[in-house]
Parts: structure tokens; C-alpha cells; sequence
């Protein structure tokens, strides 16, 4: 019997060698973290329970059979963070360069479907160079397996993809499904087609990181939510966000202890908004003054800064916060942040998230390189998001509320449950300037009639009384008193019921 239990105990320990010493220390030279090593930091201590430890690939082609590590690449199983269950896989980049072979797909569904089926998150640390090219059709059928489990597992349990190092080809796609991607600076990288397939496809020099890097996929394409410096701080934000989140749709968001008071009083809030309206201000200082203890968790913060997203807290309930950024594009909507403000209210919306709206957006932004590219379209995603949307939805307008962005940013007429306004909002169609010019245009040639032309409309409509009086503003509040009333407002719809027509689903302008 001992001799039994000390072979289990070699076979561990060969097993979590993975790749061998030399691979571990080649790992650690590149300033990253093993496979294992990124588990223990991201579950809490001693709560890891590992599926398929001795799989092993089945690959007889190119000598593959004489080389056969333990756990295939991968490592699999189950967690908790704060307490609460989730499901995690770790590539390990010192087995085969973490590709994936038909097993290590099996693995990677294996605790996909335990996900869907116990209602549980899944965490993905990535670190893999694609298919692999010694078992063929194999390994790619193994990618579609993945990818089926990543659509099912859509709007049903959370996903959460980590790049933590080159992640080429169909490595890419399963984490482009998933609801968050995070990358770690100088040692992550995502791209369909390598640096060296570009230069022979297109004879374009790029280099890794321009072409796939963490700054690239925050700043440019959002392909990516976040990017941190090191492997640790990754970890530690993906801890972060698992807080927020429901474990399923079926569950609500966890209640954290708080020790703010709601009734907060904000005087500073009252003198936040400018005396000249074409001078901007931080809309990131009202979202930490009302959130609980000023904990504000953004995503996506370097892509579309004209709109913020992220979560908050509420008398210790989580909180999806949309946002114009009135210090950039003067919170203009356009393409990208539509896109980014669209596909954050649809997970909300999907995991019971309620939404809280600040708005302060002059319009859509113009310009034919908006209008070629299709702002029409994109415009139409975040309508199309806010108006699905059946969570409770609170919006508070701050200064401007122009013309269909006035629309769009979940107003009481797509179902916004609370609509508040502070005294400083303009809700129009258009600014004084631009209609006066359209209204009074035979006087145009006439200053004084037309400052005065300007004046009178400023004084009718650069107001929220209009809209108010229409029922469309359900209260104009004082701006020290948010934290309160949206607090109250969002207790008033806990038990909110609503739902949309029976359909198999709905056609999003894509």
C-alpha cells in the first residue's frame, strides 16, 4: 500500500512539472508566472480542486508518442474566489507551447460544461501558441468544441479570459466570445496572423506587440477590456471583478458589507458642472462620489474615453454605470463608444445587472469618416441595448441631453424606470447656437437680434423644466443628493418584473 501511495505522490509531482525545471525557469526568466503558480495567486489559498492531472495527448504522428507530459499543456479544475465557486483553466506555455491537442480541448470542455451545468463562472488564463500542427484536423476540432461551449455558455455564466502570453490563431477566438478579456503588458500578445504572415502575405513590418499587444488591444481595436503590468496585478483585478458578478443568470450579484452612508450628502457635486457649458469636467468624479466607499471598477478605461463603463456598488449591491466623458470629444457618441457602451448594458442586462445613466452628450459626433463608417448602425446598437434591456434603469442627466443622443442614452422613452435631472441639464434638440441659425436664418446678418434670438431659447430650453413638465424627467433633483436618490430609486426596483415579446432571438444591428 505505501509503495501504491508513493507512486501517486511521484506521479504529482512529475505532473506539476509540467514542461521540466528548464521550461519553469524559462517561464520566470520572461518575468511570468507558471500555469500553476497563476492558479494558486488567483484562487483562494488551498481552494483548488484539479481535474485530469495524468491526461495525457493521444498523438502517435512525428515521434509524439515518446513524448507524453502529464496534464497535457493544461491545467483544469475548480475554485473558490472570496468564497464563491468558479471554474478555471491555466495553459502552460512549457508543454508544447501551450497548443492545443485534442485532450487538452476535452479538458478545457470538460469544466465548461460542469460550469453551465453547476452555475459557476469560468476563468481562462491563456498562454498558447494555437493548434496543434502535429495532430492536424484533431486540434482544430477540439478549438470548435471550445468554442460551441463559449456560445452556449453566453449570457448564462460569466466568462473571463486572461492573456498572459502569445495567444496566435484559434487561441484567439474562445477568448474573443468570452464577456472580459485582460492582457498583461510586453508579455501578452492576440492576433489571428503572426508578425512573420503578415510580412510574407502583405510585405507590412510590424512587430508583435504592434500588432497584437496589450496597448494595441485596449487602445485600438477593443479586442481587450484591461491591461495590467504583470502577471500578479492581472490576477489580482480578475479577483476584483469576479466580486461584482452574479455566479450565473439564474443568481443575483453578491451583497458586500458597507460602511457608507446612503443618505451621503456630496456639497462639492453642487459647483461640479461649469458656468461656461463648453467647459468640461471629469464625469469619473461624480461615479466615486456616488458610489458606495468611491470603488469603481472600469472597463475598458484606454478605448472610446468619451463613454465610461464599469461597475460600482450601491448600499453594497452591484451596479452597472454608463457614462458620457464630457473632457473627451465633449462626450460626443460615435462609433466606438456606442460599440463599447452597447456590449456593456447587454451584459448587465443578461446577468441582472442593474443600469445607472449620467448623461451629459451634446450629440453624435460628425464627419464623413463617422457617417462612411457607419454611425448610423453603431449609433443604433446602444438603442438597441438600452431599449432590450429589462434591469432596472436609473439616469440622471447633467448638463447636456441633445437630440437623439438625448434618445439613446436610456431615456424615459426607452423604458428608463427613474429619469432625474439636475437643475443644470439642457434637453433640446440642439444647442441655442445651432438652432437659432436654423429657426431665425434671415436674421442671421443682425447680431444683436440673433444674441437675443439665442438668449430667448436659452431661457426655454436650456433647461429641464420642458421635459419635466412632459412627464419625460420624473424629477428635477439637487446634484448633493445623487447618491441618495439613485440609491433610493434602485431600492424601489429590486423587485422590478418586465419582460420582452417570446421570440428565439432578437437581430442587433451588428
Amino acid at each position: 500500500m505505501r509503495d501504491i501511495l508513493q507512486e501517486l505522490e511521484t506521479r504529482r509531482d512529475q505532473a506539476r512539472l509540467g514542461g521540466g525545471v528548464a521550461r519553469i525557469e524559462a517561464q520566470h526568466a520572461k518575468g511570468k508566472l507558471t500555469a500553476r503558480e497563476r492558479i494558486e495567486l488567483l484562487l483562494d489559498e488551498g481552494s483548488f480542486e484539479e481535474f485530469d492531472m495524468f491526461k495525457t495527448h493521444r498523438c502517435v504522428d512525428f515521434g509524439m508518442q515518446d513524448n507524453k507530459p502529464y496534464g497535457d499543456g493544461v491545467v483544469t479544475g475548480w475554485g473558490t474566489v472570496n468564497g464563491r465557486m468558479v471554474y478555471v483553466f491555466s495553459q502552460d506555455f512549457g508543454v508544447f507551447g501551450g497548443s492545443l491537442s485534442e485532450t487538452h480541448a476535452e479538458k478545457i470542455c470538460k469544466i465548461m460544461d460542469m460550469a453551465m451545468q453547476n452555475g459557476a463562472p469560468v476563468i481562462g488564463l491563456n498562454d498558447s501558441g494555437g493548434a496543434r500542427i502535429q495532430e492536424g484536423v484533431a486540434s482544430l476540432a477540439g478549438y470548435a468544441d471550445v468554442f460551441q461551449r463559449n456560445i452556449e455558455a453566453s449570457g448564462v455564466i460569466p466568462q473571463i479570459s486572461v492573456i498572459m502570453g502569445p495567444c496566435a490563431g484559434g487561441a484567439v477566438y474562445s477568448p474573443a466570445m468570452t464577456d472580459f478579456i485582460f492582457m498583461v503588458k510586453d508579455s501578452s500578445y492576440m492576433f489571428v496572423t503572426g508578425p512573420d504572415v503578415v510580412k510574407t502575405v502583405t510585405n507590412e513590418h510590424v512587430t508583435a506587440e504592434e500588432l497584437g499587444g496589450a496597448l494595441t488591444h485596449t487602445k485600438k481595436s477593443s479586442v481587450a477590456d484591461g491591461a495590467f503590468e504583470n502577471d500578479v496585478e492581472a490576477l489580482y483585478e480578475v479577483r476584483r471583478l469576479v466580486d461584482f458578478l452574479p455566479l450565473s443568470n439564474g443568481e443575483k450579484a453578491p451583497v458586500r458589507p458597507f460602511f457608507d452612508d446612503v443618505a451621503r450628502v456630496e456639497d462639492s457635486l453642487d459647483t461640479l458642472i461649469p458656468a461656461n457649458p463648453n467647459m468640461p469636467y471629469d464625469m469619473k468624479e461624480l461615479i466615486t462620489k456616488v458610489a458606495d466607499e468611491g470603488d469603481f471598477f472600469e472597463i475598458q478605461e484606454a478605448f472610446a474615453a468619451n463613454i465610461i463603463t464599469g461597475f460600482i456598488r450601491l448600499e453594497g449591491q452591484t451596479v452597472g454605470v454608463v457614462a458620457n466623458q464630457p473632457m473627451v470629444l465633449a462626450g460626443c457618441l460615435d462609433i466606438d463608444s456606442s460599440r463599447k457602451a452597447a456590449r456593456f448594458v447587454r451584459f448587465c442586462d443578461a446577468f441582472e445587472i442593474p443600469l445607472l445613466t449620467f448623461v451629459d452628450v451634446p450629440g453624435f459626433l460628425p464627419g464623413t469618416g463617422q457617417e462612411y463608417n457607419g454611425v448610423i448602425k453603431h449609433g443604433a446598437k446602444l438603442l438597441f441595448a438600452y431599449g432590450e434591456a429589462t434591469v432596472p434603469k436609473v439616469t440622471v442627466i447633467t448638463r447636456k441631453a441633445y437630440g437623439g443622443a438625448y434618445d439613446v442614452m436610456s431615456s424615459k422613452h426607452l423604458k428608463g424606470d427613474f429619469n432625474y435631472a439636475w437643475p443644470t441639464a439642457e434637453i433640446a434638440v440642439m444647442g441655442a447656437k445651432g438652432a437659432v441659425e436654423i429657426l431665425y436664418r434671415a436674421e442671421l446678418g443682425d447680431a444683436q437680434k440673433i444674441a437675443a434670438r439665442t438668449a430667448e431659447y436659452e431661457d426655454r430650453f436650456a433647461n429641464p423644466f420642458v421635459a419635466a413638465e412632459k412627464g419625460f424627467i420624473d424629477e428635477v433633483i439637487q446634484p448633493r443628493s445623487t447618491r441618495r436618490r439613485v440609491s433610493r430609486a434602485f431600492a424601489s426596483l429590486r423587485s422590478k418584473k418586465c419582460s420582452m415579446p417570446m421570440k428565439k432571438h432578437n437581430n442587433i444591428p451588428l
